[in-house]
């Protein structure tokens, strides 16, 4: 059925549907006092979510292309045309159940790798591409679905400006972007656990406070354009990326449409649904939807649509999910937390984690309540995603403890107690074995990658370590080992200066030294002495390019002043270029190369909508002329 943005629906079209969505609600209330959801029965799934990437390892925006390729109804699109989703039929929880999941999970892949293989694609699993640029980033990769449009122009009139983003770890990210292209950025894998509606409160209470310790055992994602930012990035980039409140409105307190919650269930899923019905606007409707009651009075199982529609606009880390399976209704929790990757292997371990904890935890827990407070169990989530497995996690009746200590002596021996009543001894020693030896040997994706690039670091540009990433991603992730054994990723897999140097966003000086056209021309001088450069951009106060000095120009200046004596307080504007050549980020490097030769100039300033973001220079063309010219020598030499 048709969705469209709400704004564009109309006033009465939008009050329809909100009465749908009210009705909705009432049905699930009548649902469950009737005892109408499904018990007995305790099912699990996953969506599998993954990155395309070309032969550079870059991504590639081939989605559309590959899913023409693929048949059956596990594989779906995603918000960009460099992403794909898998849905993994749920099974019971039950035997061998897990190493059932890796297989479907694993026989899926091999499919899309084919598909994409036949277009010179390769698949990553990551929670953030390393080698993603903003320029991947622009409406022109939006997957072309009227959703994904209707979404953008929804996010966009509330935010009623930029789409801003700022992070701080070992580096620090401030970007604006123009849309809602930046949840691109991330990848998960969302896992889903059957429960019925009486324990519902109960199992949704436990899995609000595993959720912390299970993700710093998990985190993959540290890097964002190329800088190094929280263990599980994608925790804050998701909630940054979707932001809807305004900052116009001063003492009032919105909440985030992206968000872990702010207090406990305390009796029934209806909580969570009320909660985000009276707090969320409409962002997605749709002109006609069924009446849940006609339907119960013909004995049929509604499907709640208006409900389900505005429930997947809101994004609960750990979401409450109503649907209907073998034509009876059920209540799932779904957790949003973890990340794409590194290994199937290590997913389906998380996974079991996870759904262990949230059954094996309430026998030594009880009521989690009362043992823990709400702002401690979201405190530990948000200090997982920062530090991972350094994190110090505020505990059950006042304890402080590290991660690693509470996951190694507490939490694994529960989960594992969880799942003994239904897995098979064998699948528990498997995956929570892995959940162990990552943990005792720090051996998370995100720590792998920063030991990789620590390993790598003064060799190499920041693209071609970011490209060694994600090729060492793609290979290690085809084979059976964790990634806890995984060896560090090599700067020799980036593959060379052709797989890097394709833009020039990949290789330009984005820490720049600036002046304004009225300031002293001496400091200009100050600032090429003490920094050992040659170009100094000239910027005005929105950033704009007005200008550009060069080391040149005021040898020039100097020799024209002959005996004159100083000049004292020249301003900039005397000697500046007013009108440099310039790039952009997504100019190639052969087009940068050869305006750089044509126009005669050693320099070219970087702008992105008229502002300046870098600067690139003939020295940064020396490892590619180096590359070039030994190329050009091997290739005589097989010809002699």
């Amino acid at each position: 059925m048709s969705q469209a943005v709400a704004s564009e629906m109309g006033k009465a079209s939008i009050r329809a549907f909100t009465k749908a969505l009210l009705k909705d609600l009432q049905a699930l209330e009548q649902m469950l006092d009737e005892g109408l959801i499904e018990s007995g029965v305790r099912r699990f799934g996953c969506e599998q979510e993954m990155f395309l990437v070309n032969r550079a390892w870059r991504p590639a925006p081939v989605a559309m292309e590959v899913l023409d390729r693929l048949d059956g109804e596990a594989f779906t699109t995603e918000l960009a045309r460099f992403n794909l989703e898998m849905n993994i039929e749920p099974m019971m929880l039950g035997g061998g159940c897990f190493s059932a999941l890796q297989a479907n999970i694993e026989g899926l892949l091999d499919l899309v790798r084919a598909a994409a293989g036949e277009l010179g694609a390769d698949v990553v699993l990551v929670g953030i591409l390393p080698t993603l640029g903003k320029s991947d980033l622009t409406l022109d990769n939006i997957t072309p679905m009227p959703r994904y449009h209707a979404l953008n122009e929804a996010l966009t009139r509330m935010r009623g400006g930029a789409y801003r983003l700022q992070l701080e770890g070992h580096d620090e990210l401030q970007i604006e972007h123009d849309s809602v292209m930046l949840e691109a950025c991330n990848s998960s894998c969302q896992v889903h656990l059957q429960v019925e509606a009486a324990e519902f409160a109960a199992l949704y209470n436990l899995a609000q406070a595993m959720t912390g310790p299970v993700l710093a055992a998990a985190v993959n994602s540290p890097v964002l354009f190329g800088k190094r930012l929280w263990a599980e990035t994608r925790i804050a980039l998701f909630r940054q990326s979707l932001d809807t409140r305004s900052t116009s409105v001063h003492l009032r307190e919105f909440s985030p449409r992206v968000r872990f919650g702010d207090r406990w269930v305390k009796e029934s899923v209806t909580e969570l649904f009320q909660e985000d019905i009276a707090q969320f606007r409409v962002l997605l409707a749709q002109e006609a939807v069924e009446d849940p009651f006609v339907q119960l009075a013909a004995g049929d199982i509604p499907r709640l649509q208006a409900l389900q529609l505005h429930n997947s606009t809101v994004y609960r880390w750990n979401r409450p999910c109503y649907g209907i399976s073998e034509g009876k209704p059920h209540l799932r929790i779904e957790c949003r937390a973890l990340p794409s990757g590194p290994t199937v292997l290590d997913e389906v371990a998380n996974a079991a984690f996870w759904i262990g904890l949230v059954l094996g935890s309430q026998s030594e827990y009880g009521d989690i309540t009362e043992r823990l407070s709400f702002d401690d169990a979201k405190y530990n989530f948000l200090t997982a995603s920062r530090q991972g497995l350094n994190a110090g996690f505020h505990w059950v009746d006042g304890q402080r403890v590290s991660a690693p200590t509470l996951i190694l002596d507490t939490l694994i021996p529960l989960a594992r107690a969880g799942l003994e009543e239904y897995i098979d001894r064998s699948e528990i020693e498997k995956y929570l074995g892995v959940i162990q030896d990552r943990v005792e040997s720090r051996g998370t994706g995100s720590e792998w990658m920063l030991r990789s690039l620590a390993e790598m670091k003064d060799r190499g540009t920041r693209s071609e370590r970011m490209t060694a990433l994600t090729a060492a991603l793609a290979s290690r992730q085809r084979e059976p080992g964790p990634c806890h054994e995984w060896p560090l990723a090599q700067l020799e897999e980036a593959g060379g200066w052709t797989q890097n140097y394709v833009k020039v966003e990949h290789y330009m000086t984005t820490q720049l030294f600036t002046v304004r056209e009225d300031e002293l021309l001496e400091m200009v001088a100050f600032l090429m002495e003490r920094n050992q450069i040659h170009h100094v951009p000239v910027e005005d106060d929105q950033h704009r390019l007005v200008g550009l000095v060069s080391y040149r120009s005021i040898l020039r200046m100097v020799s024209d002043m002959g005996n004159e004596g100083d000049q004292g307080t020249t301003p900039v504007k005397t000697i500046m270029e007013t009108d440099p050549v310039s790039v952009t980020p997504e100019t190639s490097t052969l087009e940068a190369i050869d305006l750089m030769r044509t126009s005669g100039v050693s320099c070219l300033p970087v702008l992105k909508d008229e502002k300046l973001v870098g600067l690139v220079t003939e020295a940064d063309f020396m490892p590619i002329a180096y590359q070039l010219l030994e190329k050009q020598l091997i290739e005589a030499s097989k010809g002699e």
